[in-house]
């Protein structure tokens, strides 16, 4: 680079060299600054600057002392002169705030400087020797300016560092918060975690019920929960204000209310309180830390409070929102529990209900047959909430309800833009019934092409969206239900024998209602009381002659038929009592093929052929005990043998 000539330059060694009168006391007051961004504290700091202030001066004893309240030497360098400086040249110095010379006195002929660290202080530079004079003042007071601002540094890098750790304190803690779920052990990690980050006894978190207007104090460490107004002491005034606050002395403090400290027998000496704010920033309640363990809460606490309470208001948002959710799901599952009932007490439903209870246990999967309505859904989903999956999900697909093409997509799901419709990802049934039971439903009806996807899936336990090659695991039981008989479609190959051999791992028949007609009228009564419940007509009632007629019909349509009148008799019956009028069975669409005789008999032998049915299976549903099933039909017993030898039955008279 070319020099310019024609000018002048200047370094700092030049101007200030060492040795010389004017600028040594700059070039300390220079190094004092460099010293101050470098010490690792006050007391190094002080050490090292006393020293050299000591040579710069030719004193033989330098020291800093602060007015705490009484005066204090906080550092000294040297041997201390025998006759120490009076505090009444210190208070005076402080009052001037002012550089003063204090001349030699005595025989050790020992004078003395001091000088305030900056301007209003309640600290001072001394200087004792021999050798100082009063026209050093001048330079004094730069060199004892320097020293403050030099603490000042060290104070500011120290606050900064302590704010870093505290920060850092308070995300650590958050953390602990966010894994916190259940609001009652959070508020007692909060509490605790208040007590510990800012050295206090003890930390209250004061919830705001605005309706009752009151406030109740959540476990604070060692306290019991109180309750309390919520317009009186620090918190109501916090809650008013909006606004933190400390009380350095509570004695003193109009505002602070001794009902608690007497409840509790427990003296708060001081406090710091700030507001607790939702996601939304309304105030919910009041966080509040009492006693120091050393002085008073100051402004680092209250910042370090007021970030806490951050953390802590949307942790304890969240916890409750948890718990409400959770709490839902148990009421809606033991609703539905209490709503999935196996009913009866014949042997068939003893023996179901025994099975059902060794398989809920299980994982095996589950091929119930029956008849439709027989109540196929009701023993899945038994086996759900009665088993270790209950706390997830229970899905139920219709298969037969389910096209070929939309099959797949249904059942495993898609990606955005596998096909025309698939605006966006959607999961398929198996993935939202992973960890709990997928029912599948009229299994029987599902197409080959349907069979074979299934059939990967259960031997994989991987799904594959449409459109997408990402293989998703699934932990799902399957309980499968048809009304077809499988092993026949087996045969005519209309059912993949891979896949029946899968689901029918344990195989559950589901007796029809016509072999268990003791749970005719438990389930009939079952029925009316839920749906009278529904109706507001918690009375209504069957009587006697209804029950016989109940349990005469032959229950084409099973449970369901059954469930399906009590729901029409429990809105629409006139009167609190069923009477046999009120029975309108609805007749199956297979009735003509299944129970009426052949056109091939004449009307006689037509009716002599009903006449026989009826009282067979009347017979059969008192399971051969005539003088019920005479009963049931309306006769005498002797009658009913007469008319049975009548009708060339077989008769056995008991």
């Amino acid at each position: 680079m070319k020099p310019i000539h024609g000018g002048s330059w200047l370094r700092w060694s030049e101007a200030f060299p060492p040795g010389d009168s004017v600028g040594g006391p700059i070039g300390l007051a220079d190094r004092i600054l460099k010293l101050a961004t470098s010490a690792e504290d006050r007391k190094a700091f002080l050490s090292s600057v006393l020293s050299e202030v000591a040579t710069e001066f030719a004193a033989q004893w330098s020291a800093v002392r602060q007015r705490t309240p009484a005066w204090t030497t906080i550092a000294s360098w040297g041997r201390s002169p025998a006759d120490a400086v009076p505090d009444a040249v210190l208070s005076e110095a402080q009052d001037r705030d002012a550089a003063g010379y204090l001349p030699a006195s005595g025989a050790a002929g020992v004078g003395t400087l001091v000088t305030p660290l900056g301007e209003g202080g309640a600290a001072f530079l001394i200087l004792c020797g021999r050798a100082v004079d009063p026209t050093s003042m001048p330079h004094l007071l730069a060199v004892g300016r320097a020293i403050g601002h030099g603490l000042a540094i060290l104070d500011l890098r120290s606050s900064q560092a302590a704010r870093t750790e505290r920060l850092k304190a308070t995300l650590d803690v958050a953390g602990q918060f966010a894994r916190t779920r259940e609001t009652k052990p959070l508020l007692e990690l909060i509490a605790a975690e208040a007590c510990r980050l800012l050295e206090a006894d003890r930390a209250s978190i004061f919830i705001w019920n605005r309706d009752r207007r009151e406030v109740v104090a959540r476990p604070a460490v060692g306290l019991e929960d109180l309750r309390f107004p919520d317009n009186v002491g620090v918190v109501g005034d916090v809650l008013r204000s909006g606004q933190p606050t400390r009380v350095d002395d509570t004695s003193h403090d109009p505002r602070f209310g001794k009902q608690v400290d007497a409840k509790t027998g427990y003296r708060t000496k001081n406090l710091v309180a700030v507001p607790l704010r939702g996601g939304s920033g309304e105030i919910v309640g009041v966080f509040e830390a009492i006693n120091k363990h050393e002085g008073t809460f100051g402004p680092d606490d209250e910042e370090s409070l007021s970030l806490l309470g951050v953390q802590a208001a949307l942790a304890m948002e969240n916890a409750r929102e948890r718990e409400d959710l959770v709490r839902s799901r148990d009421q809606l599952a033991e609703r539905v529990t209490q709503g999935v009932q196996l009913i009866g007490d014949s042997p068939a439903m003893q023996a179901l209900r025994a099975t059902v209870q060794r398989l809920a246990a299980t994982d095996l999967p589950v091929l119930l047959l029956g008849e439709s309505g027989t109540g196929k859904e009701v023993v899945a989903q038994t086996l759900h909430f009665q088993g270790p999956r209950s706390g997830k999900p229970f899905i139920a697909v219709n298969c037969a309800a389910i096209t070929e093409t939309l099959l797949e997509s249904e059942l495993f799901g898609h990606e955005a833009g596998a096909f025309t419709d698939a605006r966006e990802a959607r999961q398929g049934k198996f993935e939202l019934a992973s960890g709990g039971t997928l029912f599948l439903d009229e299994i029987g009806d599902m197409s080959g092409s349907g069979q074979a996807k299934l059939l990967r899936v259960l031997e994989q336990k991987v799904v594959t969206r449409v459109g997408g090659s990402r293989p998703i695991p699934v932990d799902v039981r399957i309980v499968a239900a048809t009304n077809a008989n499988l092993r026949d479609l087996v045969r005519q190959n209309k059912f993949r024998e891979d896949l029946y051999y899968r689901l029918s791992v344990v195989t559950q028949p589901l007796p029809p209602m016509r072999d268990r007609p003791d749970d005719i009228i438990p389930l009939a009564e079952h029925f009316l009381k839920h749906f009278s419940v529904q109706a507001r007509r918690p009375g209504l009632s069957l009587s006697s002659e209804a029950k016989r007629r109940l349990q005469a019909h032959a229950w084409p349509g099973n449970v369901r038929e059954l469930r399906n009148l009590m729901e029409r008799l429990a809105f629409l019956t006139p009167n609190d009592r069923i009477e046999p009028d009120d029975l309108q069975f609805t007749l199956s669409p297979e009735r003509d093929d299944a129970h009426e005789p052949s056109f091939d008999f004449g009307l006689m032998d037509a009716t002599k052929e009903f006449q026989r049915d009826f009282i067979t299976r009347a017979v059969k549903r008192v399971k051969g005990n005539m003088s019920d099933a005479a009963k049931l039909l309306g006769l005498h017993r002797s009658n009913l043998y007469r008319k049975m030898r009548q009708l060339d039955m077989e008769v056995e008279e008991d």
